[in-house]
């Protein structure tokens, strides 16, 4: 990809905390094989602490005039849209711009494991347990479902669309725990055993901030260089409390 095909800046934002990441951690704590959301997963919207989490990185943004995106992405799913807009109207933006959906950017579909605990999947679906356990999480898909390969497809997709339209601008996508890391796959050219070891050591935390700059100098026609990656400063540093989730397969990433 040539220099004049990548954005200035890219910052990739998970989600602030959500009803159903509150309602996944009880599920966890308490052993449910189920998660208690009555919704789509599409419209679970953020948690009070979710709101704050967004509107304190949008302060942090605003605060940092040099430092703010120009086109804002984000996932169609309610939580991720809520925290967009709520970091635009916080001044995260710079100039006057507005989000803008990007259906590709949506949450990892979990199809027939959709709203299981990692208990509940043993328990209720113990054929996709077992493929998952041989197959890994990057190739299995569950059935009316995706796997981490299908994600990163759409995604090179939307990179595409970005060296496209948005070419030397700075840009930040909203989107969710498995957006993120297969992000980094595709940018910085990963294998699956590197992503999987990234994704090991730790969830990504509510409204962490993970940033790549334009680098002139890398070989060949410049490169994306990875400056932080699942940062919470700018939340913490607006005194806002930030989360770090249990794991699960389910909803809600």
């Amino acid at each position: 990809m040539s220099n004049a095909r990548w954005p200035s800046r890219l910052w990739i934002v998970r989600h602030g905390e959500s009803a159903g990441n509150v309602a996944r951690d009880a599920a966890q704590a308490s052993g449910a094989t189920r998660i208690a959301i009555d919704m789509r997963d599409v419209d679970v919207p953020l948690s009070p602490r979710g709101e704050d989490q967004a509107r304190a990185l949008g302060r942090w943004f605003a605060g940092n005039p040099g430092e703010r995106p120009e086109v804002l992405l984000a996932s169609p799913y309610a939580r991720a849209q809520a925290t967009a807009r709520l970091f635009a109207e916080s001044g995260g933006m710079a100039g006057d711009g507005v989000p803008c959906i990007d259906e590709r950017l949506r949450e990892k579909e979990f199809g027939i494991l959709d709203g299981l605990t990692t208990g509940g999947i043993v328990e209720l679906q113990p054929e996709q347990a077992e493929f998952r356990r041989l197959l890994g999480k990057f190739y299995h898909r569950p059935p009316g479902g995706e796997s981490w390969c299908d994600v990163i497809f759409r995604l090179r997709s939307v990179m595409d669309t970005i060296a496209l339209h948005y070419a030397g601008k700075p840009v930040m996508i909203v989107a969710h725990q498995v957006v993120v890391l297969c992000l980094r796959y595709v940018i910085e050219g990963m294998s699956e055993a590197q992503i999987l070891e990234i994704d090991r050591e730790g969830d990504v935390a509510n409204c962490s901030v993970t940033e790549y700059r334009f680098d002139a100098a890398a070989a060949g026609d410049g490169a994306m260089a990875l400056v932080r990656y699942n940062a919470t400063a700018p939340v913490a540093e607006q005194a806002t409390v930030t989360t770090e989730l249990s794991r699960s397969i389910g909803a809600s990433g």
